[in-house]
């Protein structure tokens, strides 16, 4: 099964990718991982989406991405998960990871791609850590 898991930075995919990792033993790959590939990035892409499009029915693999340009590589019948949150605890999760310091121009950046995720097709949307990652684990693994 592949476990496409998007949305901004800071709303949680990665709190939600461990926690199903841990449940799947599953392999997890995030961004531009898959680079590692192959040295050339077009060749690289391709691999990923045939290991991914051969995964879909077949090894556990959860691919979390915050690049909407990346949403290309999700092959069909893949479980896409869509988690947001608001637009200022996401600032607040940012600013700590910068050491409590949010320079203007990131939550400029911050502010522009909020909701850039919003018409991407989920089958399940995450919103402000509802439902929890455990929950979030139960449904998958009752599919």
């Amino acid at each position: 099964m592949v476990i496409a898991i998007f949305g901004e930075s800071c709303t949680g995919k990665s709190t939600l990718a461990d926690a199903l990792r841990e449940k799947l033993n599953a392999q997890v790959f995030t961004g531009k991982d898959y680079l590692r590939l192959h040295g050339n990035e077009q060749m690289a892409q391709r691999l990923f989406m045939k290991k991914l499009t051969e995964a879909v029915d077949g090894e556990d693999i959860i691919y979390v991405l915050t690049d909407a340009e990346l949403m290309k590589l999700i092959p069909a019948g893949a479980f896409r998960i869509l988690v947001t949150e608001e637009l200022d605890v996401i600032k607040e999760r940012f600013a700590t990871r910068m050491r409590g310091v949010l320079p203007p121009p990131v939550a400029d950046m911050l502010e522009r791609k909020h909701g850039c995720f919003d018409s991407e097709p989920c089958d399940l949307h995450v919103h402000a850590g509802k439902p929890t990652a455990a929950e979030v684990c139960e449904r998958i693994l009752h599919r």
